[in-house]
């Protein structure tokens, strides 16, 4: 049999703030480095993490530059001399003063430690967003929700780009872990396998009625916390 392998990084949702954000902590087992995925609300929780975890917390990474993602990094980075990274796209599209953020484009690799993070370029929620990659793992952010994915009506989203990025991700291995930005479903994290099977925004094969479902259904028809929709003939 073949010898049993620790983990070499783990990965923690903290649930904060008002809108049931997910903040997520990346520790990397080895060198026992932690990057922040999305700082908000409740600073002092996620260093309290980090520290009953015993790690220091060395880079932030953001999937998007929307409030209740980004209201915390003033407030961490006065605790850590963390470095902050984000999609050249969002950078541009946020069009604030940020103070030597790493930029990077899709495909491109940040080195945790020995963990290794593949920055996905995922527009429509906003142009810049991003997806984070970790092995079997994939921080999503507003890009895909648990049987949900994020509006494409505020500054910045576009429908048509979504359309398009969750048909990319729908690529990705079946037994992918799917770790959203907010809380809004029946469970916190669920597999691409379950949301191919029950994620509706996944079930349409022409763009004109997924940008209808979207933006003049959806909300009229499910609220959260979102649950399964299987596919029928009419998607």
């Amino acid at each position: 049999m073949p010898k049993y392998q620790p983990p070499t990084y783990l990965i923690e949702a903290l649930e904060l703030g008002p809108m049931e954000n997910f903040i997520y902590l990346i520790t990397d087992m080895v060198s026992k480095r932690a990057a922040v995925v999305d700082p908000a609300w409740e600073v002092p929780a996620i260093t309290q993490r980090a520290q009953e975890r015993g790690v220091t917390i060395t880079d932030i990474l953001l999937t998007h530059s929307h409030h209740d993602h980004i209201n915390g990094i003033e407030a961490l980075l006065g605790e850590y001399d963390a470095q902050l990274h984000l999609l050249k796209a969002e950078a541009e599209f946020w069009g604030q003063g940020l103070d030597l953020p790493t930029l990077h484009h899709g495909g491109d690799l940040i080195e945790l430690g020995k963990t290794r993070i593949e920055v996905l370029h995922t527009p429509g929620h906003t142009p810049g967003s991003a997806c984070y990659k970790i092995n079997e793992d994939l921080i999503t952010g507003d890009t895909m929700f648990v049987f949900g994915c994020g509006r494409c009506d505020l500054r910045g989203g576009d429908p048509n780009q979504m359309y398009d990025t969750l048909r990319r991700l729908k690529q990705l291995p079946e037994h992918t872990c799917i770790h959203p930005g907010h809380n809004y479903s029946v469970t916190p994290t669920s597999t691409l396998h379950d949301e191919i099977e029950g994620n509706p925004f996944l079930h349409f094969d022409d763009k004109a009625s997924f940008v209808e479902y979207r933006m003049h259904i959806h909300d009229k028809v499910r609220h959260d916390p979102y649950h399964p929709v299987f596919k029928t003939t009419n998607s």
